[in-house]
C-alpha cells in the first residue's frame, strides 16, 4: 500500500457512557492496555501497513492527545514529505468550527484531502481496539472493485446498553453489503464494522460535498446506510482481537481480556507492532512484601502490596499490605497501605489513602477521576 493511500483518523466521538474518562481528554487519548493511548493502535496499523501520510481529525478536548502523538516521531511520522498532520477545528465561511457530525469534519478538512496526492483513503476512528494491517484489504478493494470496503468482524456479544455508533452489516456470499444499521436493538446480523473503510479520495470528496448539499452532517447515517444500494459497498472480515471502548463496562471488560495470553499475543503480535510515545522510566520494583500474580506492570512502578489480575500504568505506587485485585490503576496513582481496591478504575494521578476500601463489580466498576484524593 505504500505511496498509494493516506490515513485519516477521526478523533471527535464523543461518548457520554464514557465521560469519567473524557472530561479532560478525547477518546482517542484514554489510556489503554498499562501505557498505551486508544489511538496508538489505528495509527500503528495505518503506518504498519505502509502508510506514511496521516492526518487526525480533532475536535475537542485534544490538548492530551497532541501533547502525546507531538510530531510523530514515534510512528516514524517526523518526515520531509507527508508525516503527521493534526487538523483541528477552525472557523471558515462554511464551518463555524464545531461539526455536527462527521461528515461535516469531513468537509472541513477537505484542502487536505485535496492537496494528497495518493488515489486511496484509508477512513478510520480512533475508539476501536485491533491489531492489523490493511494492504490485504486494499487489495479485496481493488479485486471487487468496490466503491467503499468496510472492515468487520463476527461481534456475537450485543448489549442495547452498551451501542454507539453500532454499525452491523448484512453481506451476502460475494462479501456484498445489501443492507446495514445503526445501532439496532435486534440485530439482523453479528457482522459490526470495525469503524475502518477504504475507498478514493475523488469518492470521499463527492460523497461529502454532496451530503453538504442536502444538509447531511453524518457520514454512517447519511451516506453509508442511504447509499448501501447504490454504491458497491463490501465487507472485509477481520478475524482477530477487537476491542470497542463504547462504555465504562466495556472499557473495563475489554481491557482485563488483555491478561489472556491469546489475547495478548493478537493484539501485540511482534509481526505488527504498536508504537506509542516513548518515555524512559526505570523498570518497575518490587519490593520484599510484593506478591503479583496475572498483571501488567509498567515501568517506574513501585509494588509493596498485593496486586493480581490487575493493570498498573506508569510510575504506580502500591504500598505495604494493601491488596489490588481486578482493577484498572492509571498512571502516577498512589495507594496507601491496608487499603482493598476490587473492580476500581482509577485515572491518572489518584490517592487513596490508607486503611480505604473501594469495591465494584465487573459490569460496574468504581470509577475514581483523574486527580481524586479519596
Amino acid at each position: 500500500m505504500k505511496g498509494n493511500a493516506f490515513g485519516l483518523i477521526y478523533t471527535g466521538e464523543s461518548n457520554l457512557q464514557l465521560r469519567d474518562l473524557t472530561t479532560s481528554r478525547s477518546i482517542a487519548a484514554v489510556p489503554y492496555g498499562g501505557r498505551y493511548r486508544c489511538i496508538d493502535f489505528v495509527l500503528s496499523c495505518t503506518v504498519n501497513s505502509g502508510i506514511t501520510h496521516v492526518g487526525i481529525i480533532a475536535q475537542k478536548n485534544y490538548h492530551s492527545l497532541m501533547d502525546h502523538l507531538g510530531a510523530g516521531k514515534e510512528w516514524d511520522l517526523n518526515r520531509k514529505r507527508d508525516g503527521l498532520f493534526i487538523l483541528p477545528p477552525y472557523v471558515t465561511k462554511d464551518s463555524t468550527g464545531v461539526y455536527k457530525g462527521t461528515a461535516d469534519a469531513l468537509r472541513s478538512v477537505m484542502g487536505y484531502v485535496r492537496r494528497s496526492s495518493q488515489k486511496y483513503c484509508v477512513l478510520t476512528g480512533s475508539h476501536t481496539i485491533y491489531n492489523t494491517t490493511f494492504n490485504d484489504m486494499l487489495r479485496f478493494h481493488e479485486e471487487k472493485d468496490a466503491d467503499i470496503t468496510v472492515l468487520y468482524n463476527d461481534e456475537k456479544s450485543f448489549s442495547p446498553d452498551d451501542q454507539f455508533d453500532d454499525l452491523r452489516l448484512c453481506v451476502d456470499d460475494n462479501y456484498r453489503v445489501i443492507d446495514m444499521e445503526i445501532d439496532p436493538y435486534r440485530p439482523k446480523s453479528t457482522f459490526q464494522s470495525c469503524d475502518c473503510f477504504v475507498m478514493e479520495k475523488s469518492l470521499l470528496e463527492y460523497l461529502v460535498e454532496e451530503a453538504a448539499t442536502h444538509a447531511e452532517h453524518d457520514f454512517i447515517r447519511d451516506i453509508l446506510i442511504r447509499k448501501v444500494n447504490s454504491l458497491k459497498i463490501y465487507g472485509y472480515r477481520y478475524d482477530g482481537f477487537v476491542a470497542r471502548l463504547n462504555s465504562m463496562s466495556m472499557y473495563f471488560n475489554q481491557s482485563m481480556a488483555l491478561l489472556d495470553p491469546i489475547v495478548r499475543e493478537d493484539i501485540f503480535n511482534p509481526d505488527h507492532p504498536i508504537y506509542t510515545k516513548v518515555k524512559d522510566e526505570v523498570p518497575a520494583r518490587y519490593n520484599a512484601n510484593a506478591n503479583v500474580t496475572n498483571s501488567f506492570i509498567a515501568d517506574g512502578c513501585i509494588i509493596d502490596g498485593t496486586v493480581e489480575n490487575s493493570i498498573l500504568f506508569r510510575g504506580v505506587k502500591v504500598a505495604k499490605n494493601a491488596v489490588v485485585r481486578n482493577s484498572i490503576i492509571m498512571q502516577a496513582c498512589e495507594i496507601g497501605s491496608d487499603t482493598g481496591i476490587d473492580y476500581v478504575i482509577m485515572d491518572k494521578g489518584v490517592t487513596v489513602k490508607s486503611g480505604r476500601t473501594l469495591s465494584g463489580h465487573n459490569s460496574f466498576p468504581v470509577v475514581l477521576r483523574k486527580g481524586m484524593i479519596v
